[in-house]
């Protein structure tokens, strides 16, 4: 997956938007202001921080030693980073962010869920 694709992809979502709190080189897509995905766009190999299921995570970074391994500077209990460039299937990667989207959005109040739900 390049680049545009992860961009492309993760501001695909519902009310999803592309901010930069830290720099400018960093990359953060939220959700009614929570962050789901967090990458910066220009470095090799390219990489993002995604939230995920405690049990999931722990079974894919098994899965993919060295592609999928504990979210840098996050809590490593919620998040992975995912090698998004190297050997991982372009189908995993959009599942990974996708459920990281759906778990963000999950734990939203129930008046910003129904938000997204409306055109």
């Amino acid at each position: 997956m390049t680049p545009a694709e992860l961009r492309a992809l993760c501001l695909s979502f519902e009310a999803a938007v592309e901010d930069f709190p830290f720099n400018p080189e960093t990359s953060v897509f939220k959700v009614r202001g929570k962050l789901f995905a967090l990458t910066n766009l220009d470095a090799r190999p390219l990489k993002a921080n995604l939230k995920c299921d405690p049990q999931d995570a722990v079974r894919l970074r098994a899965g993919h030693p060295g592609l999928i391994v504990p979210g840098w500077h996050m809590n490593k209990r919620h998040w992975n980073t995912v090698t998004v460039d190297g050997g991982l299937p372009d189908r995993l990667v959009r599942e990974l962010v996708e459920d990281s989207y759906d778990l963000v959005v999950a734990g939203l109040p129930r008046a910003e869920r129904l938000r997204l739900d409306r055109p």
